[in-house]
């Protein structure tokens, strides 16, 4: 039989106080043994309180010790004991490998007692509480409210310490000077010295909440066992108040691992005394850690990378970002500590070749200021899948787990599960197979984290909606049969089912019973889930024959489609021709009707049925035709040509005709054009009957006679036209030959202007005309140049320009200055100087141009002259 320990558990409650202690931010409590006297066992007990530099507040002054008797949970007195000592704390060389470092500083109050105790079985319980703690704690519940705090040490009692309670408390001793940057990995020594020599065994450990009623002032604690804060679950619990990648070593109390974001955290730790292989008392250390937006130039590695899933191919980066970061080297290490792949760079990827336990090992800044390394081991042991299914679903009623995790090359040996209850804080089990009644209904999110013997360890949630009664999917609620009937009723769930009125029915207590009722009947399914219950019905109604109404005969367009309808109490329906029916087996289907049909449906409720006709007459659509498709020349006209056999008709678009009313109007279209005939007639079918023709407009012809020009008398002109397939010009008197594309012209006396006119013809027929006037001087051949010229944009004399008579070629045309630079250059007959240089307009004055060019019989023509710009 194992005997029960004797403790002794210290309180300590702030008194009275017109502010709350939400500024301290965390406490332990330890003992020493100081002999007997008088029979009676003399302790000191020593509360330690820590709250950050610059609260602005004071620690409370004095304080209530509380102690209790385990074995009946008696109230053996309550202490007002006043700070004996301060202490102040702080960080005053930061490392400079961690940029952005915070300011670390604790303020520390102690406050110590001597008390008197007799000898105990169960032993005694010393503990201190606050009414808050300091506001905004990141691991506990959002709206969890007002969270106190509760710090406590245990005395052994007489039952298990030979000789009575001679015990001196372990004593935290690590250092709390720590900086914890967010997202980085840490350490953060919670060890502890026993004086006694006992072993020492830590644990992280559920956070004590007060058990004050809140206020502006406390009372004394209640007697253990105290209850614990509201952890936000499922990144948080008791045992991993800073998340799954931070762990506690149990010999050494060293926290160690990658912190989580920025924010304060509760974390307590428990450290259990062991002496002749017994615990034989427990002293606990709380602490709110503050985690900063910090950053620490370290090699940063999760303790452990599993590749347990679906892949042998690992990608990591440092989760140290500090720009202190010049170099990353990395190295893979087998089972024998040989390096077999080595590479460097921010991040890192490797596929193992087989598998096995490896490890990677980052060194950064290797030979240069914050350097640093760090290993890590990695698990490739693919193919570890957790899985698990539910049973039961009602709330107040056991919901059944069963864990289906498998591993390819280990076996499953933990389970840890969180059934997702908000605000239970007991809705957690280390079984296998567990159970859980929920308390409320509502859709739980269920996590189960699983490890096997190769160390793989994964998570998955699943939903599960937990309701007040089992759901009784029906496959018809209301039904119909005919009189003599079999009926197959179909429910669905999970659980006992039973079925009444018991008549005439088969397997009443199955979720498929048989019925056969001679009148309407209404059967009642009872469902039971695990003692979660629920009731549904299904109404039976039994006729004796088949109602049907079919729709009036009807006249329709000729292959159109037409939905046959019919007013029936049927269940199925059969249609014939089948042939004619997009589905012959509804009861309003949809039918193609070319020549007169008689459709024949029947309508059956089981054994019973009925068969009726409808005739549906088709009648053709009007016949229409718009014509052949019509090709005309640009801005011409067209008359349609169209012919039905109906009583009415119209052309559309109307405004594109002499008369939309006319079979045969005349078509002004500017552009291509489909002209549709819409045609009507009184033989029964109401649809119109359409056709179009298409009336393809071409496009318009470019033609051209060439720019006007100049010439002498005797100068042979070549004439050239463009745009078409044949040309005709007039007059034709001095043109030769006039029916092609480029004739030559000459003439034998001057004129101010002669206009010539081609005429060109398309492929198609179509025509368009162009014109050119030509002058005939009777001089020599010659550039005349104008002696001067007006820039101003008036249109009239703006350029100076060469007008060629006679010239076949201007070989050059240049304008001067008066020192000689060339402002103008041109080879072009009739291109002009504007009087401007570089886009500025030149001022008053007189410049010299000269002209070479060839005349038309190949002599070489020189001449030069002046040009006044005027303004």
């Amino acid at each position: 039989m194992t005997r029960p320990l004797l403790y002794i558990f210290i309180a300590l409650a702030i008194l009275s106080s017109p502010a709350r202690a939400s500024h301290i931010t965390g406490g332990e409590m330890h003992y020493t043994f100081d002999g007997m006297n008088n029979g009676m066992y003399q302790y000191t007990v020593t509360l330690k309180l820590f709250q950050r530099c610059g609260s602005g507040r004071a620690f409370p002054n004095p304080t209530i010790i509380s102690i209790f008797d385990k074995t009946n949970g008696a109230r053996i007195n309550d202490f007002q004991v006043n700070i004996n000592n301060q202490q102040n704390i702080q960080i005053t060389n930061p490392d400079p490998c961690i940029t952005n470092p915070p300011d670390v500083c604790y303020d520390i109050a102690y406050y110590s007692f001597s008390v008197s105790l007799s000898g105990s079985a169960d032993g005694y319980a010393i503990a201190s509480q606050v009414n808050y703690r300091i506001n905004g704690i990141t691991n506990l519940q959002p709206g969890s409210g007002n969270v106190g705090a509760m710090y406590t040490a245990e005395i052994p009692g007489t039952a298990l310490v030979i000789g009575g309670p001679q015990n001196n408390s372990a004593v935290f001793t690590g250092n709390d000077l720590v900086v914890v940057c967010a997202n980085n990995n840490f350490s953060y020594s919670f060890g502890a010295q026993d004086a006694d020599g006992d072993e020492l065994r830590y644990t992280f450990c559920n956070a004590y909440n007060s058990t004050a009623t809140g206020g502006g002032s406390t009372v004394p604690p209640n007697a253990p066992p105290y209850p614990t804060v509201p952890y936000s679950s499922p990144d948080f619990d008791e045992t991993h108040p800073l998340g799954y990648a931070v762990n506690i070593d149990p010999n050494t109390g060293l926290i160690t691992g990658v912190a989580p974001s920025q924010g304060i955290y509760v974390v307590t730790v428990c450290v259990d005394e062991i002496r002749n292989g017994q615990v034989i008392a427990r002293q606990r250390k709380d602490l709110q850690i503050n985690i900063a937006d910090c950053n620490v130039a370290s090699a940063s590695l999760l303790p452990e990378y599993y590749l347990c899933k679906n892949t042998m191919t690992l990608t990591i980066t440092n989760l140290s970002s500090s720009p202190l970061i010049v170099t990353q080297d990395w190295n893979v290490l087998d089972n024998t500590n040989s390096i077999i792949h080595s590479d460097s760079g921010p991040s890192f990827t490797y596929t193992f070749p087989v598998i096995g336990i490896y490890t990677v090992r980052l060194v950064i800044n290797r030979n240069q200021p914050c350097t640093d390394s760090t290993t890590s081991t990695v698990r490739v042991f693919p193919g570890f899948a957790p899985d698990f299914a539910s049973a039961g679903i009602c709330f107040t009623k056991p919901t059944f787990f069963t864990d289906f995790t498998t591993s390819v090359y280990g076996t499953p040996n933990s389970w840890t599960w969180d059934f997702g209850e908000p605000l239970a804080g007991t809705d957690v089990s280390t079984l296998q197979n567990p159970s859980y009644t929920y308390p409320s209904t509502g859709t739980k999110d269920v996590r189960l984290i699983a490890t096997d013997t190769r160390g793989c360890r994964d998570t998955i949630t699943k939903p599960i909606d937990i309701i007040t009664k089992p759901p009784i999917p029906l496959a018809f609620r209301d039904t119909l049969i005919c009189i003599n009937d079999n009926l197959t009723l179909l429910a669905g769930g999970q659980g006992i089912f039973s079925w009444t009125p018991l008549l005439n029915i088969i397997n009443a207590n199955t979720n498929t019973p048989t019925v056969s009722p001679p009148v309407t009947t209404t059967y009642y399914v009872d469902l039971d889930n695990n003692g979660c219950k629920n009731r549904d019905s299904v109404k039976v109604n039994v006729v004796d024959h088949v109602t049907l109404i079919p729709m009036n005969d009807t006249i329709i367009c000729k292959s159109d489609t037409i939905q046959l309808r019919v007013q029936s109490d049927g269940l199925h329906y059969s249609w014939a021709p089948a042939g004619q029916f997009i589905n012959p087996l509804v009861q309003h289907p949809f039918a193609f009707t070319y020549i007169l049909t008689d459709y024949i449906v029947t309508a059956t409720i089981g054994g019973c049925l009925a068969t009726s006709t409808i005739r549906v007459t088709p009648v053709p659509y009007p016949g229409v035709n718009a014509g052949a498709d019509l090709i005309i020349c640009y801005n011409t006209s067209v008359q349609l040509n169209g012919s039905t056999d109906g009583s009415s008709w119209l052309w559309s678009p109307a405004g594109k005709l002499s008369n939309a009313s006319l079979l045969n109007p005349v078509a002004y279209p500017s552009r291509t054009t489909d002209f549709v005939l819409t045609a009507y007639d009184t033989k029964g079918c109401p649809k119109p009957g359409r056709d179009t023709v298409s009336v393809t407009v071409l496009p318009k012809m470019r033609v051209s006679a060439g720019r006007d020009t100049a010439v002498i008398i005797g100068q042979p002109l070549q004439l050239f036209a463009t745009g078409g397939e044949s040309y005709t010009w007039s007059p034709a008197f001095n043109v030769s030959p006039s029916t092609i594309a480029n004739p030559v012209a000459l003439f034998n006396e001057p004129s101010n202007g002669i206009q010539f006119k081609v005429v060109a013809f398309d492929e198609n027929g179509c025509a368009d005309s162009a014109y050119i006037v030509i002058k005939v001087f009777k001089t020599k051949p010659m550039v005349f140049v104008p002696t001067g010229f007006t820039p101003n944009n008036d249109g009239r004399n703006d350029l100076v320009r060469p007008v060629a008579v006679g010239i076949k070629t201007i070989d050059c045309f240049t304008i001067y200055n008066r020192w000689g630079q060339v402002l103008f250059t041109t080879t072009i007959n009739g291109h002009g100087w504007d009087g401007k240089v570089n886009g500025q307009l030149q001022s008053s004055g007189t410049f010299v141009w000269m002209v070479k060019a060839t005349d038309y019989t190949g002599k070489a023509y020189f001449e030069k002259g002046v040009v006044t710009l005027i303004r």
